[in-house]
C-alpha cells in the first residue's frame, strides 16, 4: 500500500468537495485526527475543530487531547456538552438506542457550532467497520456507530468522510507518516464510556468505569514496560450491572462488577482475546476493588474472540 498517495488522494478530495467552512468532530482518536489533519491541509483556517466532552470521556483526556491537537496547529474549540448528554442518556441503557441518542446529541452540538462559525461542512473520521457493522442493505447490524447508524435523519450539514474505505491499520500508517502523536493510541469509541458503562449511565457510575479503566491502562502499559506482557491491541475496563455479595474487611457488601477487556487485532474485524500474566491481572483486581470499595466487589477478565463477541460490550 503507498500510504502517501492515499494521503494525497484524501486531500484531494477534501479540496474538491468543500468549497466552504467546514467543521470536524475531532475527539482525539486516531481515525478522526487523521481526517482534521488531512482536512487542515486541504482547506485550511476554512476548517474548525471542535472537541466535544461528553462527560463520557477517560480520565484526563480532554487536556490530553486539548495539548495534542494545538500541537498540531488545528482551529479547535472544546465544548463541555456532559450536562446535556447525561440528561438526554437519563434511563436509557439499550446499546443501540444509546448509541442513536449519542449521535443525535453530537449532531446537535455540530449544528449549534455551525450556526456560529457558518460551516456548510461536517467532515467525519468514520472509517470501513464503522459503516460495515452499523448494518445497510443486506449487512446485519452488529452495532450502530454514533456517526453512522445513529445519526439522526435531519442532519442540515453535507458530511464528508475521507476514510470511509479505509481499515484501522490503515489508518495507523497514515498517523504515522503525518507525524501524529496517536498513531499508536489505542481505539477508543466514538461514545466513549457510555457503551462501557452497561446499563444506567449515572455519574456515578461512569466515574466507577472512568476509575477501573485508568488502573487497567496504568497496569498494563506498566507491565509492558517492565518487560512481563506485550501490550494488546486494545484493552479497557467496563462496568456490568451484576451485583453479587462480597467482603470488605468484617463488612458485607453488594457491590456490582468490572470486566477487564485486552484484544489482538490488526484491523478490528476480527480480534483475539490476549493472554494476560496472572500477575498483572491480580495487580488490577486489587487496585480496583480497593479505589472503589463498596461500589465494586468482583473483577472478571474477558477471554471471548471476536467473533463471537465484539471488543467493546456495547
Amino acid at each position: 500500500m503507498d500510504t502517501q498517495m492515499f494521503i494525497d488522494e484524501g486531500v484531494a478530495i477534501l479540496k474538491e468537495k468543500i468549497d466552504d467552512i467546514a467543521i470536524i468532530a475531532c475527539s482525539g482518536g486516531i481515525d478522526s485526527t487523521v481526517a482534521a489533519v488531512m482536512a487542515n491541509g486541504a482547506v485550511g483556517d476554512m476548517l474548525h475543530c471542535v472537541y466535544v466532552d461528553t462527560g463520557f470521556m477517560r480520565k484526563g483526556e480532554t487536556e490530553e487531547v486539548r495539548e495534542m491537537l494545538n500541537d498540531l496547529g488545528l482551529n479547535l474549540k472544546i465544548v463541555d456538552a456532559s450536562e446535556r448528554f447525561f440528561k438526554h442518556l437519563e434511563g436509557v441503557t439499550e446499546p443501540e438506542e444509546k448509541r442513536k441518542v449519542i449521535g443525535e446529541q453530537f449532531i446537535r452540538v455540530f449544528e449549534e457550532e455551525q450556526a456560529s462559525c457558518g460551516a456548510k461542512y461536517l467532515v467525519q473520521g468514520t472509517i470501513a467497520p464503522d459503516w460495515i457493522e452499523s448494518g445497510g442493505g443486506e449487512r446485519d447490524v452488529i452495532k450502530s456507530h454514533h456517526n453512522v447508524g445513529g445519526l439522526p435523519d435531519d442532519v442540515d450539514l453535507t458530511i464528508v468522510e475521507p476514510l470511509r474505505n479505509f481499515y484501522k491499520d490503515e489508518i495507523r500508517n497514515m498517523a504515522a507518516l503525518l507525524e501524529i502523536p496517536s498513531s499508536n493510541r489505542q481505539p477508543f469509541p466514538g461514545p466513549g464510556l457510555a457503551v462501557r458503562v452497561l446499563g444506567d449511565l449515572t455519574r456515578k457510575r461512569t466515574e466507577a468505569c472512568r476509575e477501573a479503566c485508568a488502573i487497567v491502562e496504568e497496569e498494563f502499559e506498566m507491565g509492558a514496560e517492565a518487560g512481563e506482557m506485550e501490550i494488546p491491541w486494545q484493552y479497557f475496563a467496563a462496568l456490568l450491572p451484576v451485583r453479587s455479595v462480597g467482603v470488605h474487611g468484617d463488612a458485607r457488601v453488594y457491590g456490582e462488577t468490572i470486566v477487564v477487556r485486552a484484544v489482538r487485532s490488526i484491523d478490528g474485524m476480527s480480534a483475539r482475546y490476549s493472554e494476560i500474566p496472572h500477575s498483572i491481572l491480580q495487580k488490577i483486581s486489587t487496585r480496583i476493588t480497593n479505589t472503589l470499595k463498596g461500589d465494586v466487589n468482583r473483577v472478571v477478565y474477558d477471554i471471548t474472540h471476536k467473533p463471537p463477541g465484539t471488543i467493546e460490550w456495547e
